[in-house]
């Protein structure tokens, strides 16, 4: 039996990395920079005022007191869009509002609070070091710095840097395209009342969903049937369209033999079990002209879902460029006693909360049918079971996988 970690090394080892694509700067967000931009302009590109007051030399209010104002005519106003550049000598001074060009001969603004808010002459109370509350040329960028580094993930800041030296768009990393698929003769699509010996399609939707909050551009294929004939033809027509191909159902039933004889002529499929709980049974290829990496995954719900945590969300994420590829764990305190299988990893659902006292308790949440989703539908979390242990008592330490959305 394999262990969890040789599967998912297998995989990781095997998930090609797509080439970066160029997008539009808002089409790009939520995605990883896949080049180092260098900014062309300075930022800001002039000596601009940072504040409402008033433009001035040091050395004319270097001595300002409140006993002992220093008195400045006010020759002018500058307000932010001006394009004229106005200028002072000593003992002047102009009234200005942030982001305005800087007048030539100041190299102070005096903040209207340290004034007597003159209009024709103005008296300053306190003095300020040169360039205080000064945008300064270049002091953000300058021509030849890397505004936005390779790897750096593209939010609303980036977006607006971007915007700033003026690029409209940007190399990423692509979303990978991920094709879920449902294998099964007792399956029905969703709206369907179901018959006997017949079950609504759970894992399309489940397994496309997760895709998505791991960052990918999700095709759900939806049911795909047992014929072979058939089910040749849609997989070579998903293998197209997808980057990461999901199957669920076969393990265990007899379409297990025609799934695995399909994806067999498609390319080389290693189908294991593995050291874990629920979810034992998996498989792993690389299919079609393309070497489409495919996961399948077993066809009860808990079970697809656990597999999707532990195995293709990490893949997703490496196609993405991310470094974080796992979940982030914590130590928690269980709430409820836990048996677990000698020789295998369990993933239990469970709620985490953080505990008044501090720390966190992770509380085991449903059972451990691997059919009953609603227990996982209620769980906020995974909590971990090494393969040496076989009971967590109430109390004790234990490692629970927050399943937060979108991290």
């Amino acid at each position: 039996m394999r262990t969890v970690e040789e599967h998912i090394d297998r995989i990781l080892a095997s998930v090609p990395q797509p080439d970066s694509i160029e997008l539009a700067l808002l089409d790009a967000q939520g995605l990883l920079c896949a080049e180092d931009v260098v900014s062309e302009i300075s930022l800001p590109s002039f000596d601009q005022t940072g504040i409402e007051g008033y433009a001035a030399r040091t050395a004319d209010v270097e001595s300002a007191t409140a006993e002992d104002p220093a008195m400045l005519a006010v020759v002018g106003e500058a307000d932010a869009g001006a394009r004229v550049v106005q200028s002072i000598a000593s003992g002047m001074a102009i009234r200005v509002t942030p982001g305005a060009i800087l007048p030539a001969g100041a190299d102070v603004i005096i903040p209207t609070s340290w004034t007597d808010r003159g209009v024709a002459r103005v008296a300053v109370y306190r003095s300020a070091p040169a360039w205080s509350f000064v945008r300064r040329v270049a002091e953000d960028v300058a021509p030849g710095d890397v505004a936005v580094s390779v790897g750096t993930p593209i939010g609303p800041a980036q977006v607006g840097l971007l915007a700033a030296v003026g690029r409209e768009r940007i190399h990423v990393r692509p979303r990978p395209r991920v094709v879920v698929v449902s294998t099964g003769d007792e399956l029905i699509d969703v709206g369907i009342t179901p018959g006997i010996g017949e079950i609504v399609d759970v894992n399309s939707y489940a397994l496309a969903a997760a895709a998505r909050d791991a960052g990918a551009e999700v095709y759900r294929g939806g049911i795909v049937p047992s014929d072979k004939r058939r089910l040749l033809e849609a997989m070579e027509s998903q293998l197209l369209r997808g980057d990461i191909l999901v199957v669920s159902g076969g393990f265990g039933t007899g379409s297990f033999d025609v799934v695995q004889e399909v994806l067999g002529e498609l390319g080389d499929m290693d189908f294991a079990r593995v050291a874990m709980t629920p979810a034992a049974a998996q498989g792993f290829g690389r299919l079609g002209s393309r070497q489409v990496p495919t996961l399948c995954v077993p066809g009860d719900p808990v079970s697809a879902l656990v597999s999707f945590e532990v195995f293709v969300r990490p893949a997703i994420r490496l196609m993405l460029g991310k470094k974080q590829l796992f979940r982030r764990t914590v130590q928690a305190v269980c709430g409820g006693a836990l048996e677990s299988p000698a020789g295998r990893k369990q993933y239990r659902q469970g709620r985490i909360y953080r505990h008044p006292d501090g720390g966190y308790v992770a509380e085991p949440v449903g059972d451990t049918g691997t059919h009953l989703l609603h227990g996982m539908a209620q769980a906020n979390c995974l909590i971990v079971i090494a393969e040496d242990v076989t009971e967590v008592a109430e109390g004790e330490p234990v490692t629970a996988m927050p399943l937060l959305i979108n991290t």
